[in-house]
């Protein structure tokens, strides 16, 4: 299988080279000369890539997003290898940082456009590798959806063992500040602002949501960060806190901001309400398809650029998410021709509806 050699030496290609997020340069350009150099018409935005159908455009047909992300987060401590000199080891195993995530879901799903768009499809197949995917960046995804051409679906490649999460929580971070009055600790005057954060960190602790998913379970709330007071004999008139939320489909962001706003005592900001929870329901044509190939969708905990995406799509792709941003990261050679197969089977000749 040529596809599945060249998969390996593109990502090997990658995994040699830097490509943290925000700073993505140096595999974007060696990626857009290796997919010029097999004939692509390569567009390019920032850091991010894409490829429309090489057959030509159909406006008549709808279009099928294939989606991976070319960034990374830095390596944590713990590594026995260098991150960026691709090894092959035991197991058949690909040691490097993004090998897992998203490296081989991205050379899985160019070798599949390869194949696919080099005929006749009922839609119009669309490539994009993007950038910023691991921090949500307005430079990613975001910035390109406007450059395409309308999505119909998106199939999204993060390691999921390949089975198809059709379902993903949102994130939505609160930056909370708790007020009090200033006075001297050896005294009964002041307003601890440590006091009243207690009692809204209490109510985020053990408060739960009554609308929870079937596939993703409950909006989940946790406070990740605390600051407050400069000096021991100084009650604070300031605490400050830090809230991490993920969210379920059956909420949007805005409106958990709202109900939450008005439980608590502490000011209250979110630094943003784009990273909604999506899920596309199992009925879709491709959900169907996954379906008679004997796989499971799932709801996934974790973030994607699906929760950019205002049409529908499923996240499915070679790897393990529980080795993503791990020391020794890697992916079995073996998933990545699963991956390669599994896509084509998946997608040729979908009907779209």
């Amino acid at each position: 299988m040529p596809l599945f050699y060249e998969a390996i030496d593109m990502l090997k290609g990658m995994l040699s080279r830097p490509s943290f997020s925000r700073e993505e340069k140096e595999v974007a350009d060696y990626l857009q000369k290796l997919w010029q150099a097999d004939g692509y018409e390569v567009q390019r935005k920032g850091n991010n890539l894409w490829i429309l159908p090489p057959l030509g455009y159909d406006p008549c047909k709808p279009s099928l997003l294939l989606n991976s992300h070319i960034d990374t987060v830095k390596p944590v401590a713990g590594w026995s290898k260098d991150p960026f000199a691709p090894e092959e080891g035991e197991d058949e195993r690909l040691y490097g940082l993004g090998s897992n995530d998203a490296g081989a879901s991205l050379v899985s799903l160019y070798a599949a456009f390869r194949r696919l768009s080099a005929g006749t499809q009922p839609y119009n197949l669309i490539f994009l590798a993007s950038c910023e995917e691991e921090i949500s960046g307005p430079n990613g995804i975001a910035c390109v959806l406007e450059d395409l051409p309308p999505i119909a679906f998106a199939l999204v490649g993060e390691p999921t063992d390949m089975q198809p999460a059709v379902a993903e929580k949102g994130l939505m971070v609160l930056d909370c500040t708790a007020w009090g009055k200033a006075g001297h600790a050896a005294r009964n005057e002041g307003i601890n602002a440590i006091s009243v954060a207690m009692k809204d960190i209490g109510w985020f602790h053990t408060y739960r949501f009554p609308e929870e998913s079937d596939l993703l379970g409950a909006v989940k709330m946790s406070v990740t960060i605390i600051h407050a007071g400069g000096q021991h004999n100084v009650i604070p008139d300031r605490c400050e806190f830090t809230v991490d939320i993920r969210t379920n489909e059956l909420y949007t962001n805005e409106g958990l901001y709202h109900l939450i706003a008005r439980q608590v005592k502490s000011e209250v900001r979110a630094r943003s309400f784009r990273l909604n929870s999506s899920r596309t329901d199992v009925g879709h044509p491709f959900v169907r398809r996954t379906l008679l190939l004997g796989k499971h969708p799932f709801g996934s905990p974790t973030l994607s650029d699906q929760a950019l995406m205002p049409f529908p799509s499923v996240k499915i792709g070679p790897g393990d998410s529980a080795r993503s941003h791990t020391a020794n990261e890697y992916i079995r050679l073996p998933e990545i021709r699963e991956g390669i197969e599994t896509y084509l089977r998946l997608l040729d000749g979908l009907t779209l509806g």
